[in-house]
């Protein structure tokens, strides 16, 4: 009964106005990695010189067999049977500068290209360093007005705002970023026809740089920021800066807003595929340059992918969930104490646990007990592993101990299937993998 009135309330919008947000958001309803099909697109060219992976299928890997453990009943499945299972379209693994793994599945191959989703804010973030480096951005401290005007205009937080906020996600923005509520702030965005003009209304629950939230609005305007500094599109400044230098095999493409407005959709619109995505990663992994060239500066790449770890004045560390636009990957969660018991009592037991420990990068948290009341504490430890990560499970993950690059892509995510852990097992001496449902 909800479906159907949902169904009829929107259909009676399309028949009100069948040019609008609405219509794109009826059409195509719940994102989809084939999405570009729903925006106008600036094309970008790989060039004549392709950069291409040396190739040395490891075939233990397709020996090795996981665990599974269903309701009582084990099952042993390999890894090509594992990932079929899971939605994924795509899973490389390059290890040591050579290409050991790759598969596709659900009609896809690697010259197949998908949308990336918010894997494309970590590209955002990689043209935002390069724009630094050449000058057109002075500073991560300057004020996002001093490139966009407007939002002088709008709410008064604005002028407080600077683009470093912006690569935290700790802009202060209210916005929603859930994509089931065809009303809400990520919808409006999302199938917008005017990034801009959405951007400007947008209030602050908050003053910048105070907390940490999650929003695509903030790469929304982080992009707009860009492209008012190079004076250039999105699309033809990834182009020259990397798409070319980096030997990218296939042409990609960015959605935009509209055929007017041409914003590009800095924080998902980026489609291309998984083997030249593995190439942002090598890039990364070896700090920023190509070959001999420098691409970006190794210091923007520490930025990006070192823990945002800030002192708090009660664990002592704490990590800010994010940092320039990258993920930090969690070494482990440690919650015994000395004596035993399943938990820390107190934050000071934890942070002395951590420092005992000498754990360079680490937060201590607060956490309920699932069966009780009661809080205990963990100290996380977090390693030197970066990844980037998309709303259907698109992952770019970068072990720069091990020399290991793993890309996966997916028609969705499902949680069953832990595609990080998964390539931690398999690329460490090949482990078999228990997994519980």
């Amino acid at each position: 009964m909800k479906i159907l009135k949902r169904f009829f309330i929107l259909l009676l919008l399309l028949n009100l106005t069948a040019s609008c947000t609405v219509y794109r958001t009826i059409r195509y309803w719940k994102p989809e990695i084939d999405e570009y099909n729903a925006f106008p697109q600036a094309k970008i060219q790989s060039g004549k010189d392709k950069f291409h992976f040396p190739v040395a299928i490891d075939t233990s890997l397709m020996n090795v067999r996981l665990k599974q453990v269903f309701k009582g009943d084990t099952l042993r499945l390999s890894i090509d049977d594992y990932l079929a299972k899971s939605a994924t379209t795509a899973y490389l693994i390059i290890k040591n500068d050579t290409l050991v793994y790759e598969q596709y599945y659900r009609g896809y191959e690697r010259s197949k290209i998908s949308t990336f989703f918010s894997v494309t804010k970590s590209v955002t973030s990689l043209l935002v360093g390069i724009a630094i480096d050449e000058g057109y951005i002075k500073s991560v401290h300057d004020l996002v007005t001093d490139y966009i005007p407007e939002l002088k205009n709008g709410d008064s937080r604005f002028q407080k705002l600077t683009i470093e906020h912006l690569l935290n996600m700790q802009a202060g923005l209210r916005f929603s970023e859930s994509y089931t509520n065809p009303f809400n702030g990520m919808t409006r965005l999302f199938y917008g026809r005017n990034q801009l003009g959405f951007v400007k209304n947008l209030k602050f629950v908050q003053d910048p740089g105070e907390k940490y939230s999650y929003n695509s609005a903030t790469t929304a305007i982080l992009g707009i920021v860009l492209e008012r500094a190079i004076k250039r599109p999105y699309a033809e400044y990834l182009e020259e800066k990397v798409w070319m230098p980096l030997g990218m095999e296939y042409d990609a493409t960015i959605s935009l807003d509209d055929k007017k407005h041409k914003s590009a959709k800095s924080y998902q619109g980026l489609t291309a595929t998984a083997i030249d995505l593995a190439k942002i990663g090598r890039l990364y992994m070896n700090g920023g340059n190509w070959n001999g060239k420098q691409i970006v500066s190794k210091e923007w790449i520490e930025k990006s992918t070192l823990p945002n770890i800030a002192e708090d004045h009660i664990s002592g560390k704490k990590y800010k969930d994010y940092q320039y636009h990258w993920y930090s990957n969690e070494r482990g969660w440690y919650e015994r104490d000395d004596t035993g018991a399943y938990r820390f009592n107190d934050s000071i037991s934890a942070l002395n646990f951590a420092k005992e420990s000498a754990f360079t990068y680490y937060d201590i948290r607060k956490i309920k007990n699932s069966d009780t009341d009661e809080y205990h504490w963990v100290a996380i430890d977090f390693s030197p592993q970066f990844y980037a990560f998309g709303i259907m499970g698109q992952y770019l993950f970068v072990d720069p101990e091990k020399k290991i690059i793993m890309v996966r892509l997916g028609e969705k995510w499902v949680s069953d299937y832990r595609v990080v852990p998964l390539t931690q097992a398999i690329t460490q001496e090949y482990p078999i993998l228990e997994k519980k449902w």
